[in-house]
């Protein structure tokens, strides 16, 4: 069952309204530059600085902990990155230009990489040097700009918003995780779609742009690949796209026609989980110097480690686990059942995040009340909160809230197996080595939480 919350009068007129979406995004591009400009000229010391506490803490509360989970890629749909490219490509920052022509080069991104490896990819470089990106303000500024200069430089040259299809390294996470969401933007009526020739909602029109994620919204299956913009709600003249509520974590239902490198994201996301939890907040301290000590002997093998349990050991330990229930069938391929089981990875991966992120966030939150007043850390006092001292938000019951997220993930993760082992005519047992891998994380995300 899903309720299509787009068909009431008012949401639909805000929605189909240029001036929310615009005016968002405006306000998340003002506190990205504000984040770059002290990050470049404010205090190095990071519990101080507006760069470090905005961007890693507060708004990485607000992405994992509330976003992603209850409303999927509606942060896509007013992220600053790709703003300024897309207004260059556009002519215009709110009312489209009569034919919705973009001013670009309009190349296609090459077949070979129409994928989310790449968006792996740079999720791995940015994780890998996260103990240094997470806390140097300069390092979180030169991040953010390179990430904008780089999107600037593919809508002049690519057509639409590849930057965010297919380079973004926090657009893939989202994408992936936002298939848990109670949220989607589908169809009402796909014949509608079927008996419309001119495709408005993907070419465009005079009412605005064809889809910048270079979606056919006819064909949307589930959440990774549309960005929530909205555009193909102004430019469908069928009134037939609607943004619905469902049942959560429906796109994973469908647990065939699963990608390899969707796989990849979750053993990925998994693997940095783990490494997160251990590094940043667990009682290690020489691993937190080391992984800061870039360049070093010490360092250099954290980055081997890192890239280790990535790419190899908890794939590898993932194959072994689909390998090690299933028969050999001609019709069914190992990567194939690979990537078809990896769907227990997104419940599993996401819940390990979010457990992460409680910890983390409400520990350092209170940060963020004395850097709303001095956000350069140059002395000011502009809102009087500056005075407002660090003090861990209620630090005994974080435990008592990852406990059960993290068994809510595990359990969700189970009945996708179960599903699948199904839906492939396998009994049950040929579940049970994934289920033995998704119980093994959890128990030790566990025992990291409550050692």
């Amino acid at each position: 069952m899903r309720y299509a919350i787009s068909e009431t009068p008012v949401i639909k007129r805000v929605l189909r309204s240029r001036w929310l979406q615009w005016s968002l995004t405006a306000l998340t591009l003002l506190f990205f530059v504000l984040a770059i400009i002290a990050g470049l000229a404010g205090t190095p010391a990071g519990n101080r600085n507006f760069g470090i506490v905005f961007v890693w803490i507060v708004w990485w509360a607000l992405l994992i902990l509330l976003l992603v989970p209850f409303a999927g890629r509606l942060w896509c749909g007013v992220c600053p990155i790709p703003a300024p490219g897309e207004w260059l490509q556009r002519r215009a920052l709110v009312q489209p230009r009569p034919g919705g022509k973009l001013y670009t080069l309009s190349k296609q991104w090459p077949r070979a990489f129409r994928n989310i490896w790449l968006q792996n990819a740079g999720f791995l470089g940015v994780a890998l040097f996260s103990s240094i990106i997470l806390t140097t303000p300069m390092a979180t500024a030169l991040v953010l700009l390179g990430f904008m200069i780089v999107a600037i430089g593919t809508s002049l040259v690519f057509e639409r918003r590849t930057f965010c299809r297919y380079l973004c390294p926090v657009g893939g996470f989202i994408g992936l995780y936002s298939q848990v969401a109670p949220l989607e933007l589908r169809v009402k009526d796909t014949a509608v779609c079927a008996s419309h020739t001119e495709k408005t909602c993907y070419t465009g029109s005079d009412a605005g742009y064809g889809c910048p994620w270079l979606v056919f919204p006819g064909g949307l299956t589930n959440n990774t690949t549309c960005g929530l913009c909205t555009e193909c709600l102004k430019t469908c003249t069928r009134d037939n796209i609607a943004i619905f509520v469902r049942q959560p974590g429906a796109d994973l239902l469908k647990t065939t026609g699963h990608k390899l490198d969707e796989a990849y994201k979750g053993l990925i996301m998994l693997a940095c989980g783990f490494i997160y939890s251990t590094v940043l907040i667990g009682p290690w301290g020489v691993l937190k110097e080391t992984a800061r000590a870039v360049g070093t002997p010490g360092w250099f093998a954290y980055a081997g480690i890192f890239l280790a349990l990535n790419l190899a050991v908890f794939p590898g330990l993932f194959w072994l686990a689909v390998r090690a229930g299933s028969i050999p069938n001609p019709k069914y391929p190992m990567s194939r059942l690979f990537a078809d089981y990896a769907a227990v990875l997104v419940p599993l991966g996401l819940t390990a995040w979010v457990a992460f992120s409680l910890s983390f966030v409400l520990i350092n939150f209170s940060y963020a009340w004395s850097v709303l007043s001095d956000p350069l850390g140059w002395g000011w006092n502009l809102l009087g909160t500056v005075g407002l001292k660090w003090t861990p938000y209620i630090p005994g019951l974080v435990p008592y809230l990852q406990v059960p997220v993290l068994l809510l993930g595990l359990t969700a993760a189970l009945a996708l197996a179960l599903r699948t082992a199904r839906q492939y005519g396998q009994s049950p047992w040929a579940a049970t080595p994934v289920a033995i891998f998704c119980a093994a994380a959890t128990l030790g995300l566990l025992g990291l939480y409550l050692a």
